[in-house]
């Protein structure tokens, strides 16, 4: 018998590990395998028993449960029976490109890896031109996920196209926004998809070296990474002469220290060289001057773990998926106040209010929908009269809001929108790295602002002051983070004036 529960890090919080244990000392004679999780936390530990080749799914297993699965035969009268994994609504109704492989096999199985397509893609790239897999990358129509949607091919043919004795490959595995953990559950659950795309990206723009700059608050990330790339190099697929082709890529993964500011690509590289992560001035762009001032491919982990799928379907097979020019899949991180939080991999176009009421279950306490925020902590606040926005790049940007990371957290009617508009403000000035000034001093000047509103100081004049501030912020700050910080508080103001106790119609 084989039984799979899952060693992703939100499984282990929820006791996947002494589930493991238990069921390792009921029935001895079973190989037990510590897969990734499919996302479906509410079901978490998630615990599969494979028989005649199909594998069956029981939910939530706790250590209490494993006498009576055993008593049942692991069989369709337990009351924790899902049925055949493959067939449980959440997972049949996703479009699973990037992540068809996690939850399936045993992250560190190399082996597994490759009876589900693993490293197909690398092979058809090693056998392909350097501008050709860039052709291919644009073709799909990939952007970036990591929240600039900044269209990945065209970020490769400008690394291509300088010239350079050395050029780099940097995975920003930062993952720092609220909400989200995509990056997180694929390096867990499947990391040698992160390194294969790794090592196409190095053959597509003629780079030779890559770097993972992971958070630090990831440590199961930073095991199982380490671990895949011990195994990469035993195997032959990175080093010199990657399976025999004569072409190199080394790759060494790297901790951040805690700073969110990190995320943002240029502060990232600053901490690579070894420096404070603090934002640079671009021009010059990463792509043309970026680590130790040579080309570098900056890319988000998702954004590289789907380009090994990209190169062994082709470009018009992620194409098909999406709407407009949002093609592919959106890992739809559903997180807060709702019933069924998790992973969704969906292709783009569904409406807002699908995710939230019939995919997410609505909210968790059962009380009335309030508010959602998309984008993470510096993304704008939803509404109910906007939720039959579709989930694209184009429709979000029509409504001032972001898609992101990919990130959706929910409130209900409890949340004082105030409150939170007051901690994004907060939030931005203690995670701003200094260097500009309306940033570093405006965000404290900002909730100071929004402190009198809500004590009642003044409200009209703070209100204002309080708007032309975010103007400064958004058009004086030197990178993203100073940018976007005035959309959840203008949002906020915008769609809940009363909780900041202003006057519906004069807001």
């Amino acid at each position: 018998m084989k039984i799979y529960i899952p060693k992703d890090a939100a499984a282990l919080s929820l006791g996947a590990d002494e589930t493991a244990e238990a069921l390792a000392a009921a029935v001895p004679e079973a190989e037990i395998v510590r897969n990734g999780s499919y996302g479906l936390f509410w079901l978490e530990p998630m615990v599969e028993i494979e028989k005649d080749g199909r594998r069956i799914a029981f939910g939530s297993v706790m250590p209490e449960d494993v006498p009576s699965l055993i008593e049942s035969g692991f069989g369709a009268a337990h009351p924790l029976y899902l049925g055949k994994t493959a067939d449980i609504p959440a997972l049949k109704m996703q479009n699973r490109l990037t992540f068809a492989r996690c939850g399936v096999i045993d992250p560190l199985s190399l082996e597994d890896y490759t009876a589900y397509g693993g490293f197909d893609g690398l092979k058809k790239a090693l056998e392909m031109p350097p501008q050709k897999i860039v052709d291919e990358v644009k073709e799909s129509g990939l952007r970036g996920r990591g929240g600039a949607a900044f269209p990945t091919g065209i970020k490769w043919q400008t690394v291509l196209d300088c010239a350079a004795d050395q050029k780099y490959i940097v995975c920003n595995a930062d993952e720092g926004d609220s909400g989200t953990f995509a990056d997180r559950m694929i390096m867990e659950g499947d990391p040698f998809t992160v390194i294969e795309g790794m090592i196409i990206a190095g053959l597509a723009v003629g780079a030779t070296m890559g770097y993972i700059y992971l958070r630090s608050e990831y440590p199961h990330a930073r095991d199982t990474l380490r671990a895949a790339i011990k195994t990469a190099y035993e195997s032959g697929y990175l080093g010199d002469n990657i399976q025999g082709s004569g072409k190199s890529f080394d790759l060494e993964l790297r901790m951040g220290a805690g700073s969110y500011i990190c995320g943002e690509e240029t502060a990232l590289l600053e901490s690579l060289e070894g420096k404070r992560g603090m934002i640079r001035y671009k021009p010059p762009l990463p792509a043309i001057k970026g680590l130790f001032g040579k080309p570098t491919v900056v890319n988000n982990v998702i954004s590289l773990a789907t380009i090994p799928v990209i190169l062994e379907k082709g470009a018009a097979h992620h194409a098909a998926f999406g709407e407009g020019k949002s093609r592919g899949t959106l890992t739809v991180q559903l997180a807060g106040n709702v019933k069924y939080p998790g992973l969704y991999e969906l292709a783009f176009g569904q409406p807002l209010r699908d995710l939230i009421y019939e995919i997410g279950g609505g909210t968790a306490t059962g009380r009335p929908f309030r508010a959602v925020q998309c984008g993470g902590p510096l993304g704008p606040f939803l509404s109910e009269r906007q939720l039959d926005l579709a989930v694209t790049y184009e429709d979000f940007a029509e409504q001032s809001a972001m898609v992101g990371h990919g990130g959706v957290v929910v409130f209900d009617d409890t949340v004082d929108m105030a409150q939170m508009a007051r901690f994004s403000m907060e939030f931005g000035a203690e995670e701003s790295c200094g260097k500009c000034t309306p940033c570093r001093i405006g965000t404290v000047r900002g909730y100071e602002t929004i402190d009198k509103i809500i004590r009642g100081e003044n409200r009209a004049a703070n209100k204002a002051l309080l708007e032309e501030l975010c103007d400064t912020l958004i058009h004086g700050s030197l990178c993203a983070h100073g940018e976007l910080i005035p959309y959840p508080v203008l949002s906020a103001l915008r769609e809940f004036p009363e909780d900041f106790g202003l006057d519906r119609q004069a807001a």
